[in-house]
């Protein structure tokens, strides 16, 4: 079930989405160059730069590996970093399809920090549910979770174009499609949890998934609709 396209008009221009997707294909690009060179290379910004549960734990237990700043920047960095073109791409596809109507919704900045903080949110909850792991977590799709929260709430009777391979395309409900997206993560987070492979080796962050998608339909809640300009535009 591929998302196209959906019909939630904006009446503003989504400068902060277009900025976020340009950052993270930017920063793809010069992983991909890096890749190229050395993949050793990569592998160690990667490394330091995503969240690497068993380390950030460290702070907690009194034994941290790095400073307290170089252990809490990747919950921030890692949001930006991407294992893979396909990766990316689909995020900030993701992005694209949810992003312009949350913006539309908060303004600009608030959006800006309801995104960073959805992602925030999300890497903590990998943290949690993951806490032996050594392996970097990677990948805006926590924060963009969040983002999916907040339409899930905002616009439950959007229609979304769903593209089911190889041929059917039709809409359904924002609330259908996002709700099952959202119960699915949490299976497959369930799943994991249950058979431990989480903490020895790489794949989907399940929970930072769960965790940014509840994050943001909370915080949808506390963060105020930007205020409308007169005439009925913002």
């Amino acid at each position: 079930m591929f998302p196209l396209r959906d019909d939630q008009p904006i009446f503003s221009t989504p400068f902060v989405t277009y900025f976020l997707i340009a950052l993270n294909l930017v920063i793809y690009f010069f992983e991909w160059q890096i890749g190229l060179q050395s993949r050793g290379q990569l592998n160690a910004l990667l490394t330091q730069f995503g969240v690497v549960p068993r380390l950030e734990i460290g702070l907690l237990t009194g034994t941290p590996v790095f400073s307290p700043a170089a252990a809490l920047l990747p919950i921030f960095t890692s949001m930006f970093l991407h294992g893979s073109l396909l990766h990316v791409l689909g995020n900030m596809w993701m992005l694209w399809i949810f992003g312009d109507n949350i913006e539309d919704y908060l303004g600009h900045f608030a959006y800006l920090i309801f995104y960073l903080l959805s992602g925030v949110a999300a890497s903590l909850t990998h943290i949690m549910f993951n806490a032996s792991s050594r392996m970097p977590s990677i990948g805006a799709s926590g924060a963009i979770a969040g983002v999916m929260g907040a339409y899930f709430i905002l616009y439950p009777k959007a229609r979304v174009l769903i593209w089911f391979p190889p041929i059917f395309i039709f809409p359904i409900p924002a609330w259908l499609m996002l709700g099952y997206w959202g119960v699915s993560q949490f299976l497959s987070g369930a799943a994991t949890a249950i058979a431990e492979t989480s903490q020895t080796t790489g794949g989907i962050a399940f929970w930072a998934h769960v965790g940014g998608f509840v994050v943001g339909i909370l915080l949808i809640k506390l963060f105020p609709q930007r205020r409308r300009y007169r005439y009925g535009t913002w």
